[in-house]
């Protein structure tokens, strides 16, 4: 099949509109193909593209960005709202900043930070963005790169925003992560940054996970799509994080 081929060559995951302009047919026909694909299991389809499936990569991110996909899209849209022509910001592989990501594809002369790679494929050589991707150790699962490399290269970088994905939100410890790798590379990118923003969906709240991201008063803002409930609502008042939902649109 072509359009795997070309995923292999691409890296193993791309944008539709990349996959269109390679195999030279119109986006329309990738998508549709894409979501043919999908059915069979040969890749797996998210915002904007696919990837080629694996175990790891079916079990994890692809289970994650199939997951309340229009609220995530709204968060985004929110998240992008704060962001003006020329910022530096940071991305890093969570889920919903890959929709931050798309969104982002409206502004120009960003320069970008980030340790993922589908927000690197998605932003670079798009709107005299400038992408800057992390090396460091590869996670396929997570599709990204962690560890001292990308702590260090990150703390070369001033940036303006760093937009941030969690496990989990605590009202006593705050962000928190699964994977200390992320827990410590969200906290450079927080030390890094003049602002700093969680953009993360309601289930986020009911969640645990043992380690802990950035210190709760560097971050500015939370980006979600339901109100947190009265005591981490409480919380992150406290800490002086403004909460910001997207709300769903009323229709009529």
């Amino acid at each position: 099949m072509e359009l795997v081929d070309a995923l292999r060559r691409l890296g193993g995951s791309a944008r539709s509109a990349e996959l269109a302009k390679m195999l030279d047919v119109s986006e329309e026909t990738v998508r549709r193909t894409i979501k043919a694909l999908n059915k069979a299991g040969a890749v797996q389809r998210v915002h904007g593209g696919a990837f080629l499936a694996g175990p790891q990569s079916a079990t994890s991110f692809a289970r994650r960005i199939s997951e309340n996909q229009k609220e995530k899209a709204r968060i985004a849209a929110l998240a992008a709202a704060h962001v003006r022509d020329g910022m530096a910001l940071f991305l890093d592989v969570g889920s919903t900043t890959a929709f931050v990501a798309e969104e982002l594809r409206q502004k120009s002369g960003l320069i970008v930070v980030t340790n993922s790679i589908g927000a690197a494929q998605t932003l670079a050589n798009h709107n005299g963005n400038r992408v800057h991707f992390l090396g460091g150790e590869m996670q396929s699962n997570e599709r990204g790169t962690f560890g001292f490399v990308a702590e260090r290269q990150l703390r070369r970088f001033a940036l303006d925003l760093a937009i941030l994905s969690a496990d989990a939100l605590s009202a006593k410890h705050g962000v928190l992560y699964h994977s200390a790798e992320e827990a410590q590379l969200a906290s450079v990118a927080a030390e890094c940054a003049q602002q700093v923003a969680i953009a993360i969906a309601h289930p986020k709240f009911a969640e645990t996970a043992p380690h802990c991201g950035p210190e709760p008063r560097r971050i500015g803002f939370l980006f979600t799509d339901q109100d947190p409930g009265k005591k981490l609502s409480a919380a992150l008042a406290d800490w002086g994080v403004k909460t910001q939902v997207a709300r769903p649109v009323k229709e009529g």
